[in-house]
């Protein structure tokens, strides 16, 4: 499949008008043809009203028929083959494995959501028969989520397949029966061009209303605020930095009927070594612990970027261990000239700041990221916030203790996280029960004694948190529960079995209901 630097908006290939963008591979320090434009206000709009226009048809398919267009979207992306592994590859300098490996996740999370589609109990189906005999009389009552209208989406960097155009958000969207306007991320334009090009190919062969998704390419903030500001737009899916979350939260707040917006924006993802387990196991701890930092060059929105214990020298044992592992680390390209340079920044502020101690610092170079460890007091890093800001890639601070305390006090001042983790033996089962209701107010993960960069694909995964973690702590971006961000309910009242949806009539399809507050399955 020939990339042609096309938006691509109702089914069709457009070009946009405004400035142009290449891919960069930064592995090669070389741009990539060829350009993209940035799509216009016209053309953002039409994409919006065909969405719009789109949404009645699409949610009034059945959930098989959108189950099939999930699944279909994923055989497209794996016909794709090689072509789009290396292109990924090309624009992100990610290794194959990694490409191949995120490729199957993404296929993965569309058949997951496929298969709640066919197993029903996000109709959430509620029935409360009507008591006319009952002073005053019930009405009949039935309840049921549809979707909430087009969702605008925002490709992620750093996963480049899936939080990007046919990623999780774009999944639990077209789930949950909204038309999908996505916002391709600059730095891998081609690659999303070819995975939009394999949904439109399969809203063609599924035979659906070409507005049930569309790509838009480009560059600036002017582009994502005139998404959000527009009225046929319903929700938004986000992932990315602090500053472009809020950026458009407040765009979605101001407009004249406001909107959700759903953002996963920073998280340090702390990890407590808890007394027992650095006594037993620091050498360990410390192997899995350089392991997990350095994935992806640190470039993973759950990457253990905080470790809080308390001083002694089964600490000093794991700090000595995990220097050692990551100060040979090699320099890795990042993926792109900006996060490679606001990660040498963050070092840099890190090792010239007068209350932190470097331990281990690989030789750095030019648009790469090498391995970082620092160490603090607990003391200062409760007093200056500057401490607990996030430095996305391949570098951590230790945060030292004097009793579990004062493990709870610093845990007390985080700010919202998506993970937290317990490494925990027997022995310190008193100390994790008194972290545990803290770190429950805190995250959306709890981990014991494993990393918290391997977010898996089900149902009861939580990758969400309170803020500023996430923009709304009340939800997930990965799992089965993701897709309730874009559902809301209706109730229906006395209406006869002929104008009910089909799930809620009585004899209706309806998998898993609630009668009269008891859940029953049909």
């Amino acid at each position: 499949m020939i990339i042609t630097g096309d938006a691509l908006i109702g089914g069709k290939a457009v070009k946009g008008t405004g400035a142009g963008v290449r891919a960069y591979n930064p592995a090669l320090g070389q741009v990539i043809e060829p350009e993209f434009r940035t799509v216009d206000a016209s053309q953002i709009d039409q994409a919006c009203r065909l969405a719009d226009e789109a949404f009645d048809a699409y949610r009034a398919l059945s959930d098989d028929k959108r189950a099939t267009f999930l699944e279909t979207i994923g055989e497209q992306i794996m016909a794709l083959g090689d072509v789009l592994v290396e292109r990924v590859m090309e624009e992100t300098s990610l290794p194959r494995a990694r490409v191949e490996g995120e490729r199957g996740r993404t296929v993965g999370q569309l058949k997951l959501f496929a298969n709640l589609l066919r197993e029903g109990s996000w109709h959430d189906v509620r029935f409360d028969k009507a008591l006319p005999d009952r002073t005053p009389p019930r009405p009949d009552l039935r309840m049921r989520m549809i979707g909430l209208g087009p969702v605008a989406v925002f490709a992620a960097s750093n996963f480049p397949l899936a939080f990007s155009v046919a990623g999780g958000d774009t999944a639990s969207a077209l789930a949950a029966g909204c038309p999908v306007v996505l916002k391709a991320h600059f730095a891998h334009p081609g690659t999303s061009e070819l995975v939009g090009r394999a949904v439109v190919k399969a809203v063609e062969i599924c035979g659906l209303p070409a507005g049930v998704f569309s790509l838009l390419t480009g560059v600036g903030n002017e582009l994502g605020i005139e998404l959000v500001r527009h009225p046929a737009i319903k929700a938004v899916g986000f992932t990315g930095s602090r500053g472009g979350g809020m950026a458009l939260v407040a765009a979605a707040a101001a407009r004249p009927v406001p909107i959700p917006v759903y953002a996963e924006m920073s998280s340090i993802n702390p990890v407590f070594l808890l007394p027992e387990a650095l006594k037993n196991r620091a050498e360990d701890i410390a192997t899995g612990f350089a392991a997990s930092l350095t994935m992806g060059v640190g470039q993973l929105c759950t990457n253990p970027g905080l470790l809080l214990a308390i001083d002694g020298p089964d600490l000093q044992r794991f700090t000595a261990a995990a220097s050692q592992a990551l100060v040979g680390g090699a320099a890795c390209s990042m993926l792109s000239p900006g996060i490679a340079g606001n990660f040498a920044r963050g070092v840099n502020q890190l090792a010239e700041h007068a209350d932190v101690t470097t331990l281990a610092l690989a030789p750095q170079a030019e648009g790469k990221g090498a391995p970082a460890l620092f160490v603090s007091s607990a003391a200062s890093f409760l007093s200056q916030h500057a401490l607990q800001e996030e430095i996305f890639g391949p570098a951590s601070l230790v945060v030292v203790c004097k009793d579990v305390a004062e493990l709870r006090q610093v845990a007390e001042k985080l700010e919202g996280q998506l993970t937290a983790t317990l490494m925990m033996d027997e022995g310190d089962l008193e100390a994790a029960q008194s972290l545990l209701p803290v770190l429950e107010r805190k995250v959306g993960r709890i981990l014991a004694n494993g990393y918290p960069t391997g977010v898996e694909v089900c149902s009861a995964m939580v990758h969400g948190g309170p803020f500023p973690s996430t923009s709304d702590g009340r939800s997930t971006s990965v799992g089965t529960g993701a897709i309730t961000r874009f559902l809301r309910p209706v109730c229906y009242q006395n209406l006869s079995q002929a104008l009910l949806p089909e799930v809620l009539r009585d004899n209706g399809s309806a998998t898993w209901l609630r009668r009269e507050g008891e859940l029953t399955r049909n």
